[in-house]
């Protein structure tokens, strides 16, 4: 979803694309060999494994791919100059507060493996910086992706009203959609606009900004805005997790706040761009 997006936004800087057939990440050789042929100015880690109840199963898999393989981008970057992005998660916070989750808050004690791999790709890079302080580099923090061409949320809820009368929604669980594109606008900002380097939180912005919205909410909104494609006569319910029981466990309370960048724009106005798009 969102390599797709930093591919048209980031068209004018010439970038090179590279997807898994062109470079496995989890081979430090490789990563090295390939970063230092091209000497690049910006290296974005688009790259992640997602498939967050898959990972509690495959947990080798998550570290190398949302741990290891992040050093040694981070890693390449540093040693040719260039300019270090990643992106992570509001699921490296354990969704305990209620007020929502600022760049400096600590994270601790995340309740999937998902989220532990993401935080231990964050760590690396913080102890690549502490060696050498002269990396420039930017982890984005950010949430309940959708867009691009990829799996997301909105296409599986439209798909599932098209084909159902009624389906049912957890409401129990609070966070802040993205858009891709939105995100990948804001990342060609951050790095225009030169900022100092650090933890960003970037999600499209709620109306509560310190508790964002529910899942329930977030399919509501998809059905509105898309119910002349989906249908009318269709019934949206909500319900407790415990009625989905997964192999991953999701935190409650992850909402990201940004106090570092200007706002991006509500999540309505993002979605209802991408469903009429």
């Amino acid at each position: 979803m969102l390599g797709r997006e930093l591919g048209r936004i980031f068209f004018n800087l010439n970038p090179i694309l590279w997807d898994k057939n062109e470079l496995n990440i989890t081979h430090r050789k490789e990563v090295n060999r390939k970063i230092f042929e091209l000497k690049p100015n910006i290296v974005i880690n688009a790259a992640a494994y997602t498939a967050v109840d898959d990972c509690e199963t495959n947990q080798y898999l998550a570290i190398k791919v949302n741990g290891e393989a992040v050093k040694y981008l981070a890693e390449s970057a540093n040693d040719v100059g260039a300019v270090f992005i990643h992106y992570s998660t509001d699921y490296v916070f354990n969704g305990k507060n209620p007020n929502g989750y600022k760049e400096n808050d600590e994270p601790r004690n995340p309740v999937n493996v998902y989220g532990e791999s993401k935080l231990l790709g964050e760590k690396y890079i913080i102890d690549i910086v502490s060696k050498n302080l002269n990396l420039k580099y930017y982890i984005i923090r950010t949430s309940w992706l959708y867009g691009g061409n990829g799996k997301n949320f909105v296409d599986t809820i439209s798909e599932l009203l098209k084909k159902r009368d009624k389906i049912k929604v957890v409401n129990d669980q609070y966070g802040k959609p993205t858009y891709a594109y939105d995100l990948a606008i804001k990342t060609l900002e951050l790095l225009e606009g030169d900022f100092v380097s650090g933890i960003y939180h970037i999600t499209n912005e709620t109306e509560n900004k310190e508790k964002g919205i529910t899942w329930y909410d977030f399919a509501k909104e998809i059905f509105l805005i898309n119910r002349e494609k989906i249908g009318k006569n269709k019934e949206i319910a909500f319900c407790a997790s415990e009625e989905f029981p997964r192999p991953a466990k999701r935190p409650k309370l992850s909402a990201l706040i940004n106090t570092k960048l200007p706002l991006i724009r509500n999540w309505r106005e993002a979605l209802k761009e991408y469903l009429n798009g």
